[in-house]
């Protein structure tokens, strides 16, 4: 994984001073125990079936990955190059920890595991994924999605 540290000056100049945005509300809800809700994954990780168009640069689009997905039928194609893909080639459950959700359900520490996952690529200015996020919303909300999982990269 790249370190802030580490990384180029000009790149690391850009990233330390990158803004923020803000949004004007906060849709964080309170709910029931984990052990009822019907859980999804949210990755930026730029993951997406084989055979699905592969991410390009600062896409502001996301991808469905239905929840009997293979591991070994997940690819990454998130295009930064100071992203180490090491750990999605070891485990993909490093950026996309499907099989860890169906483990928590199947121990009832989650109540189930949504059907449809979503994936982003996390390259993308915040600001220009609004739209996106609330279609995935939307899908979500239809499934009965009660609880996501997000998984930065």
């Amino acid at each position: 994984m790249a370190r802030l540290e580490g990384l180029p000056g000009p790149i690391r100049e850009h990233l330390e001073h990158l803004a923020c945005p803000s949004f004007d509300r906060t849709p964080w809800v309170t709910g029931g125990p984990l052990s009822g809700r019907r859980i999804a994954i949210v990755s930026t990780a730029g993951i997406h079936a084989k055979g699905d168009a592969p991410f390009i640069g600062f896409a502001d689009e996301f991808r469905i990955i239905p929840g009997q997905i293979r591991p070994d039928d997940l690819v990454m194609s998130h295009i930064s190059a100071n992203f180490d893909r090491t750990g999605f080639y070891r485990d993909p459950n490093v950026v996309f920890p499907l099989q860890r959700l169906k483990d928590l359900a199947d121990q009832g520490i989650i109540g189930a595991v949504a059907d449809r996952h979503y994936s982003f690529m996390g390259a993308t200015d915040p600001l220009r994924l609004e739209a996106a996020a609330g279609i995935v919303a939307a899908h979500m909300h239809a499934e009965g999605v009660d609880g996501v999982l997000l998984v930065p990269v």
